[in-house]
């Protein structure tokens, strides 16, 4: 079982003891780091007395199947009845009311007793496993056979927030860790030089904000790096432009007289923790913008990612980059389509799909196209999904309102059992009844994937071993 314990409360400092600790951990950071990359210091050197990385790789609690996770978040809904789940009995049942037989509900908006609205997609079964996709996804069907489409899944809130939150942290409220930063902190870093968690989001905000990908009680170390869509991916990894070579170095070369003075003063672990953070930093300087080139990509590439498209070329680019990082050693990598409620279709849903699907469709295609190719889909978990689906009744014209009762998710790669379906909705597609997949049972799921016990991962904040999935949840087996 890995727990480890919230930190014991924080002994007073002087200004004066801070800033000379701070000053003299970070200039043995980064001069070691510096002489270590030039040559002039064996590898082996460490500052004496330094603290454990936190980020040092750890072992799983049983042989993964995956090494890491790109979780393709549709923020705002998808239409799991007008996507991946088709409803002949909404078609007899259009314009009705919804029988009582199906149960009673209380939708978002308020909806319930609307007409039920049939779907206007064309359906098609697609490759050996028959499994049914509409006309909204046309790229996608050449993957079919590696998909294992999650009919089933439901989660406990109707706003968007909450439940962007929950899908998330496993929490409906503000505050618990995130999927990245429990893996993390479970699993450790693969790499030196990047972020182990990365957030990728479109042109809009994320509903809910950083909560999203927040360390919670974690420390602060587990928390996801949300990358920039323009300029620098992460800001002040260069040192301004008035500072020159000349400078830095005497700067260190202080920092270091700083360190030889108090030498025999006790080590700061929560200072430590401060400096292992500038040191990443320090890394990124030159790794961050080498992971984030895309120019190094041949345009065969970055056509095969719809990155040729203006609509879809966000994404695209967005997808390739989520490649690059994985290959990179970076284990969690959200990627969000629709930030802001991009699919949130409470009016002309045609319409709205059609325009995210055209953003989605062809670099999700692309991306799993082009991890099969490099030999990297065996190892990468892809995860599809929003914070819920959406009802079978109307809402204003042609629209649908939230549903999380009843909604699709899809997962490959990394060991996943493609080509099948798992669970089923009722008749029109308002329920999970079959094989139900709670929120806790897809993070289980993933956890399971990467060599984690869901149980067993646990951390004791106030006195409780707080674990990712709130002592619920259940691997789906089926999928394995």
């Amino acid at each position: 079982m890995r727990t480890d314990r919230s930190s014991s409360p924080p002994q007073p400092c002087s200004r004066r003891a801070f800033l000379n600790s701070a000053g003299r951990n970070l200039g043995v950071v980064a001069l070691g780091y510096l002489l270590q990359r030039d040559g002039l210091l064996p590898a082996a050197s460490r500052p004496a007395g330094r603290a454990e990385d936190p980020l040092t790789a750890k072992i799983p609690h049983h042989a993964p199947t995956a090494k890491s996770v790109i979780w393709l978040f549709m923020e705002g809904g998808p239409s799991h009845i007008d996507l991946f789940d088709p409803k002949p009995e909404l078609d007899r049942l259009a314009g009705q009311v919804m029988p009582e037989s199906f149960g009673r509900v209380t939708s978002a908006m308020g909806t319930e007793g609307n007409p039920l609205m049939p779907s206007t997609r064309k359906w098609r079964q697609y490759g050996d496993s028959g499994t049914w996709i509409s006309d909204l996804y046309p790229s996608l069907p050449h993957h079919v056979d590696e998909l294992a489409v999650i009919r089933s899944c439901w989660a406990d809130h109707l706003n968007h927030v909450n439940a962007v939150w929950q899908m998330n942290t496993g929490s409906t409220l503000a505050g618990r860790p995130a999927m990245g930063s429990w893996i993390t902190y479970g699993l450790g870093s693969a790499n030196q030089d990047l972020p182990t968690f990365v957030v990728l989001a479109d042109d809009r905000p994320v509903n809910g904000g950083a909560n999203n990908w927040s360390a919670g009680f974690l420390p602060a170390t587990y928390q996801g790096t949300a990358f920039r869509q323009q300029g620098p991916p992460i800001l002040h990894l260069s040192p301004p432009g008035t500072i020159g070579e000349k400078q830095q170095s005497s700067k260190l070369s202080f920092l270091t007289e700083l360190d030889q003075l108090y030498a025999a003063d006790k080590y700061n672990d929560e200072i430590a923790a401060r400096v292992r953070s500038y040191e990443l930093a320090f890394r990124m300087q030159t790794a961050a913008p080498e992971a984030v080139d895309l120019s190094k990509e041949s345009e065969a590439t970055k056509t095969l990612y719809g990155m040729d498209d203006e609509l879809s070329a966000k994404l695209g680019s967005n997808c390739l980059l989520a490649r690059r990082l994985v290959e990179r050693g970076v284990r969690f990598v959200e990627v969000y389509c629709g930030s802001g409620s991009g699919w949130d279709a409470h009016t002309k849903l045609d319409v709205n799909h059609e325009k995210m699907c055209a953003i989605s469709d062809r670099p999700i295609a692309g991306l799993l196209s082009d991890l099969k190719a490099r030999g990297l889909l065996d190892q990468t978990l892809v995860v599809w999904g929003g914070e819920f689906g959406r009802t079978p009744f109307t809402q204003n014209e042609m629209g649908r309102d939230h549903n999380p009762w009843g909604f699709t998710m899809w997962m490959t790669g990394g060991g996943v059992k493609g080509g099948q379906v798992v669970g089923t909705t009722d008749a029109i597609g308002l329920r999970a009844i079959d094989r139900p997949c709670h929120v806790h049972d897809i993070h289980a799921t993933v956890l399971h994937l990467l060599g984690l016990n869901h149980t067993n991962l646990t951390y004791l904040h106030n006195g409780r071993a707080e674990r990712p999935t709130i002592n619920a949840g259940a691997v789906i087996r089926d999928l394995i």
